[in-house]
């Protein structure tokens, strides 16, 4: 029992270390994404949306919104912890973490936590961002839509631990960011099948609903 709990107060402490991060520059990293995002509501919904018109009875900013805030969630989720594993990387202060009894699970799991709270709370900042553009803007299906976003944060959080551990510079923090994200970003489902393509060595046409997603 006293075991569990000294397990529990390790992972729950470097949790709320993680969150408080980034709380406490709330201003790098709460705001930029909401001002981000409000232009791209501006541009593409309320500016080129208008001129494009509805498709199949649905106005192209609702198309956006959801791409918005998996594109915020995506980014925040790897930033906040390829960069904050790294720093403690870089100032030698994991050796600490990695000589104190808290098992390596527990350090993983206190990071990404971290960067799946970030994400979850700033795909959040812009849905309320996105009700100011289009106001009747609903969820089908809430709990489905958490689901997809608490494990696509948890997806690339990982991903962004993994690329910190390797990273021998802060140059490499960027690897992921320029070969993956951004040509997923851009790109998609083409992107996936291209990948696919290249690994099997043969083109695979998937069904057109994937390409709508």
């Amino acid at each position: 029992m006293k075991k569990n709990f000294s397990v529990s107060t390790a992972l729950w402490t470097l949790t709320i270390k993680e969150i408080r991060r980034f709380l406490r520059i709330w201003i790098q990293t709460l705001v930029p994404p909401a001002v981000t995002m409000s232009l791209y509501f501006v541009i593409f919904g309320s500016l080129i949306g208008p001129r494009i018109g509805s498709m199949d009875g649905f106005d192209y900013i609702q198309f956006m919104i959801p791409g918005l805030i998996m594109l915020s969630v995506i980014t925040n989720s790897y930033n906040n912890v390829v960069s904050s594993f790294y720093s403690v990387k870089f100032q030698k202060s994991i050796e600490e973490l990695l000589i104190s009894p808290m098992p390596n699970w527990v350090i993983l799991l206190g990071f990404v936590l971290g960067g799946v709270s970030r994400g979850i709370l700033i795909g959040c900042i812009v849905f309320c961002v996105s009700l100011i553009f289009y106001p009747d803007f609903t969820v089908a299906n809430p709990p489905l839509t958490i689901l997809v976003l608490v494990l696509t944060a948890v997806l690339f959080s990982l991903m962004g631990f993994i690329n910190a551990v390797f990273a021998d510079s802060f140059d490499d923090i960027s690897i992921i960011p320029t070969f993956i994200l951004t040509p997923l970003i851009y790109l998609g489902v083409f992107f996936i099948q291209l990948i696919f393509s290249l690994i099997c060595g043969e083109i695979y046409q998937w069904p057109i609903q994937c390409y709508m997603l």
